[in-house]
């Protein structure tokens, strides 16, 4: 059983905006101002993937980037581990302990990890879906008010 609200699909476009941060903004003033939020909604439109390159990924790069992940699991586990130590003495080697071998399996792991790639992907990147508009929409009996609401923003804003 879904007990999920239905969307309302009977909405108005009350502000479009060029970043997700100018239609945040204006969601964020509307409820500053005590409007009902809730029957609002941000619609981006016009989807595409942006995949940013950070650079060459070699077989070092991939073990040192599994060397750090794998020191912070490592400092994870010392971490637990000091939980089941009764001596203080042993809670500063438990940790180094951690890390260092956290940093040498992920090192390893990140190393062989890339290896198996073949080549197919040498390079890093981030990726992120960015929208060419975001429209605020609000319920179509409180549209109104927020249009006129979100004129007062950008006369505050100009």
């Amino acid at each position: 059983m879904n007990t999920q609200p239905k969307p309302n699909t009977d909405r108005s476009v009350v502000g479009s905006y060029s970043t997700y941060a100018e239609a945040q903004r204006a969601v964020d003033f509307l409820s500053d101002e005590k409007f009902p939020v809730e029957r609002t909604a941000i619609i981006g439109s016009d989807l595409k993937m942006v995949e940013t390159v950070l650079g060459r990924l070699t077989k070092g790069r991939a073990a040192l980037a599994g060397a750090g992940s794998g020191a912070w699991f490592g400092l994870l586990i010392g971490l637990l581990l000091t939980l089941f130590t009764r001596n203080h003495g042993d809670v500063p080697p438990l940790l180094a302990g951690g890390i260092v071998i956290g940093a040498v399996f992920g090192a390893v792991f990140g190393f062989i990890a890339h290896a198996f790639t073949g080549g197919r992907r040498d390079f890093a990147s981030n990726s992120q879906i960015v929208a060419a508009r975001y429209d605020v929409v609000a319920d179509a009996e409180v549209a109104e008010e927020a249009k006129n609401m979100l004129i007062k923003l950008a006369w505050r804003e100009t």
